[in-house]
């Protein structure tokens, strides 16, 4: 039950996001000025915005940024972190330290300042928003596939399969990283709602998606100024963030406590 509410709500708006802006009569770069600033009907399921654009289409094309920026850094961080992570932990001395401290590096480079710099020097757009997001976002990953694989490796199993004669390439990959899934799920299930949230913060802020392409961002700042008059023009992607946000952190949740037996309540 705890994963099969979130899943209906995710899996609904990634139909929505599919489905919907094929089926609505508008674009979501229609202009209807006379229509501007309408609230909630039958014409306009979700009002529309200051140049009479349809918000119900621009939700669900904003659906597709979100969710697409989500998915590829939680992709990316995995597949770094993976990689990163597993070099660290199962070679250890110097290598460990070396690329730990580097990480640790990157990793206090402020986020913000990342972001700018990039910004400036590539423009604003979706390729910068996901280098951004990646930059120091796999460090985290990194770490936990680390840790994991410095205890696998010194449990009896693992030095049962060294002893036997197994590599190090063999016994990462047919032994540690499978046992090390659970955590690595887990963390993929959390990176996702972050990346979601940093490209609406950053669009919010003016530094990601640019009109008249939609994003949830921009289209909680520009609703931000007319909450007033017009609270329909922020509610509708403030609560788009919120629900995807808390669908992909309760999965996430769930996950922790079916892959983790310690957090599971003990029974009498």
């Amino acid at each position: 039950m705890r994963l099969k509410i979130p899943l209906f709500f995710l899996s609904f708006i990634a139909l929505m996001a599919l489905v919907a802006p094929l089926l609505s009569p508008y674009a979501y770069s229609d202009i209807h000025l006379p229509l501007k600033n309408s609230p909630p009907s039958l014409q306009f399921l979700f009002g529309t915005d200051e140049l009479g654009r349809d918000i119900f289409t621009r939700i669900w094309v904003g659906a597709r940024v979100s969710l697409f920026v989500g998915c590829t850094a939680a992709l990316v961080d995995l597949v770094i972190g993976v990689i990163y992570g597993s070099i660290a932990g199962m070679w250890g001395g110097k290598i460990d330290e070396c690329l730990m401290r580097l990480a640790d590096i990157l990793f206090s480079i402020p986020y913000l300042l990342v972001v700018i710099l990039l910004t400036v020097f590539m423009g604003p757009g979706l390729f910068t928003i996901i280098l951004a997001l990646t930059f120091t976002g796999w460090i985290p990953m990194a770490r936990i596939v680390r840790s994991q694989i410095l205890q696998l490796k010194e449990l009896e199993y693992a030095q049962a399969a060294r002893a036997l004669g197994a590599s190090s390439f063999r016994l990462l990959f047919r032994h540690l990283l499978p046992n090390a899934l659970g955590p690595i799920i887990t963390t993929v299930t959390f990176t996702i709602p972050l990346a979601i949230f940093a490209e609406a913060f950053l669009s919010f802020m003016g530094l990601g998606i640019q009109a008249p392409a939609p994003s949830w961002g921009t289209m909680a700042s520009d609703g931000l100024p007319a909450l007033r008059y017009y609270p329909h023009r922020l509610f509708f992607p403030a609560s788009a963030i919120c629900i995807t946000m808390l669908s992909f952190n309760l999965i996430g949740d769930t996950l922790r406590d079916i892959f983790d037996p310690r957090l599971k309540p003990c029974s009498r």
